[in-house]
Parts: C-alpha cells; sequence; structure tokens
C-alpha cells in the first residue's frame, strides 16, 4: 500500500489557519490527481485544495475543523486503480453485428468534478432552504451549481403547489387538535465562520488601537442625479454598463485624496507611510460576511473602468471566488449602508487603511435654496477617520471638498 498525505498548503503569508469548510468528494472514493477533494475557508476567501496523486481518499480532518498550516487533511491510497477506467473488453461475441458497431455503442460520457457541485454562496442557500444539490441543474462551468442556479430552485420550490389535502386533513376535528408552539423557547447554535470570526477580531482591534472618530456633512445630489439621467443611455450605448453612483463617488474621493494625502496614509509602527496612488476598497456584502476588496489606481480610471471594476470584484466576491491577492491592498474605503436602507451611520475603519466614508440612503427633503425652499435629493455622508494621524480640521476639510466635488460634478470632470 502507498499512501500519499495530503496537508493544508502555506496559503499567503499573514495566514496561519483555515478552516475545512466542505469535502467535494466522498470519503472512500477515487479521485484523480489535480481534482479538488474539500474547500477551505481563510481569513480572507474561500479556496479549493486540489489532490496530490490519483488512488481512494480516506478522510482525516472533518468539515469544520479548524487546520494549522501543514495540517493532516487526508490520505490518498495510491494502489487501489479506478475500477470504471480499468474494465477490460468483454469477450462474449456480440448478439449482431448492429450491435457491435461503434455507432450502436456510444462512449458514456465522462462528467466534470464540477457537475452538481454548488459554488459557496450557493451551497449556503441551497442549505438554508433544505435543497438537495443534487436536485438542482448547474449551468455553472463543467456543470457547477452557480448562485442563480441555487436562487432558481429555491423559487421553484417556493412556486411548487402544496400536496391536495383530504377530507378527513379538513375535518375540524383535525384542525382543533393540531399542534401548536405559539411561544416557542427553542435556541441553536452555530460554529462562527472563519470570515465571521476575522472580522469580529479586527473589528475589537480597531476601536482598542486607534483613535476613531467620525465627521458628518451632507450633499445635495441634484447635479449628479441629472447627469446620470441625460448621458446614462449614451453611456450604456458606448461602454456597455450603467452609471451608478459608487463609481462617481469613488472618483471625487480619488481626486480629494491626491490633494490630501495625509487622508490616503497610514500608520506603520513608528512611520507614516504616504501613498502617491489611490486604491479604493469596496464594502461588499457576501453571505459568510463583509470583504472589503480594492479598486486600484482610482486616479487614473474613469468611470467605465471604475464601474467594471466594481461589478467584477462584486461578483467574484458573492461567489466566493475572490482570489487573496485581489483582497490585498487598499488606502481608503468606501461602503454603502443607503442600499440597505440606512440613513446615517458611525462606519468603522479597514485597519490600516486611516479613514473610511459612509455613503447612505437619497432622501428628498426641503432645503434653502437662495432663499427659498426647494425639494432637493439629499445623502448624508460621514468620514472615519483615525485621530493619530488625521487632524480635525483636515478631516471636515477633505469632507468638504468630496462634498463640492459630488454637487458639482462638471468640475470634477474638468479637474478643477
Amino acid at each position: 500500500m502507498s499512501i500519499v498525505e495530503m496537508r493544508v498548503p502555506t496559503i499567503g503569508e499573514s495566514i496561519t489557519e483555515v478552516t475545512l469548510s466542505q469535502w467535494l468528494k466522498e470519503d472512500g472514493a477515487y479521485i484523480n490527481m489535480d481534482e479538488p477533494i474539500c474547500e477551505f475557508e481563510s481569513d480572507k476567501a474561500t479556496l479549493e485544495f486540489p489532490a496530490e496523486a490519483s488512488g481512494k481518499l480516506i478522510y482525516v480532518a472533518q468539515e469544520g475543523d479548524d487546520l494549522e498550516i501543514g495540517a493532516l487533511v487526508a490520505k490518498i491510497d495510491t494502489s487501489v486503480k479506478d475500477e470504471g477506467g480499468d474494465t477490460p473488453p468483454s469477450a462474449e461475441a456480440p448478439a449482431n453485428k448492429a450491435e457491435s458497431t461503434p455507432e450502436a455503442t456510444p462512449p458514456p460520457t465522462e462528467k466534470s468534478y464540477a457537475d452538481k457541485h454548488p459554488s459557496p454562496a450557493a451551497a449556503k442557500i441551497l442549505k438554508e432552504n433544505e435543497i438537495a444539490p443534487g436536485n438542482v441543474a448547474g449551468t455553472g462551468k463543467g456543470g457547477r451549481i452557480t448562485k442563480e442556479d441555487a436562487n432558481k430552485a429555491v423559487q421553484n420550490k417556493t412556486s411548487a403547489p402544496s400536496p391536495a389535502i383530504t377530507k378527513e386533513e379538513e375535518t375540524p376535528s383535525a384542525i382543533a387538535f393540531a399542534p401548536k408552539n405559539p411561544y416557542s423557547r427553542g435556541t441553536r447554535r452555530k460554529k462562527m465562520s472563519r470570515m465571521r470570526r476575522t472580522i469580529a477580531k479586527r473589528l475589537v482591534s480597531v476601536k482598542n488601537e486607534t483613535a476613531m472618530l467620525t465627521t458628518f456633512n451632507e450633499v445635495d445630489l441634484t447635479e449628479v442625479m441629472a447627469m446620470r439621467k441625460k448621458y446614462q443611455e449614451k453611456f450604456v450605448a458606448k461602454y456597455g454598463i450603467k452609471l451608478g453612483f459608487m463609481s462617481i463617488f469613488a472618483k471625487a474621493c480619488a481626486k480629494a485624496l491626491m490633494e490630501m494625502p495625509d487622508v490616503n496614509a497610514m500608520i506603520d509602527e513608528q512611520e507614516i507611510v504616504y501613498h502617491d496612488y489611490v486604491d479604493i476598497s469596496i464594502a461588499i456584502s457576501t453571505p459568510t460576511g463583509l470583504v472589503v476588496p480594492p479598486v486600484h489606481n482610482v486616479e487614473s480610471m474613469n468611470f467605465a473602468e471604475i464601474e467594471y471594476r466594481i461589478k467584477d470584484l462584486a461578483t467574484k466576491a458573492r461567489e466566493g471566488k475572490l482570489s487573496l491577492k485581489e483582497m490585498a491592498g487598499g488606502t481608503f474605503a468606501i461602503t454603502n449602508g443607503g442600499i440597505f436602507g440606512s440613513l446615517n451611520s458611525t462606519p468603522i475603519l479597514n485597519e490600516p487603511q486611516s479613514a473610511i466614508l459612509g455613503m447612505h440612503g437619497i432622501k428628498q427633503r426641503p432645503m434653502a435654496i437662495d432663499g427659498k425652499v426647494e425639494i432637493r435629493p439629499m445623502m448624508y455622508l460621514a468620514l472615519s477617520y483615525d485621530h493619530r494621524i488625521i487632524d480635525g480640521r483636515t478631516s471636515v476639510t477633505f469632507l468638504v471638498k468630496v462634498k463640492e466635488l459630488l454637487e458639482d460634478p462638471v468640475s470634477m470632470l474638468l479637474d478643477l
């Protein structure tokens, strides 16, 4: 017997432990080299773990186990051969010539390992709605079940007709004695995901190790909305993507950050690191928690390029496909609580960054304009910052600068 040990590989410099989120192959199944056998959940992303040899899979770790780098995950017995692939041809003569022709016995279609296997986001949706992956048709690569497939399966389950009720079930006695539990006192326990534990640890660290303050302002988005309305159709026709608010806010922040480098800097022990570029981390909500992948060099990008990059990062984040490289970096952050209905909030810093801008809901409010009351689309802005490196005057000036650029977007386009 020849055994190959599968151990947790080195994933990144800052990652010392992972969680085995789910097995992709059954215990005792035959696997081929480079075929993914399980998924690891790290602090930043979900990763597939490929087999290092072909043979019989033997479980060592279990789903939900926390494993250090180098820990034993599974064993592969390479002495076991694939019975399906080594089956010899039949020695019996064919019954007739028609059956012996190649056309009469087409070779079986080889299925991909991804067939009927859900992505992490899809797996969570299916588990929550008690739907077996085997009952869902996958439209992804190799038959993989995507998030859209999972949502469709949930809709089909919800819209499925209820089973017919017999006359016996309709009787008053059956209804009167139906079990009721209106005052449930049940509790449930669920282990925190590695990402949620990491988020909790970092948020506490930020509160304890930074001098975080927040300054507020409000912005009139009349001109921004007018610009989007006037040029949206032409923008979509040329670039194939809509002009959203996030790209406009990101561009305004990038311009203000280039003019005020203190807000774009960060502390590294006894030194201040200044950046001659702007990498804006965009907060994205996923089924497993909040991630903040950065859009690099926003100061050099146009609106379409920013929109494409944000869309790409959001899609990968919600499907659990963000790489560690795509998660690294960032000099400033933007979070938009307005998409969930937030009117105002105090965003928390994304360490080691020194500032984060909070966007909120747009509300029609009466405003005094040149001595007259007008209804304007208003949004509250919040800038949380590390007071160790950013003074109050600097933070207020930065937020006012962003406000002015948004209220006069033409000046931003003309670089004034």
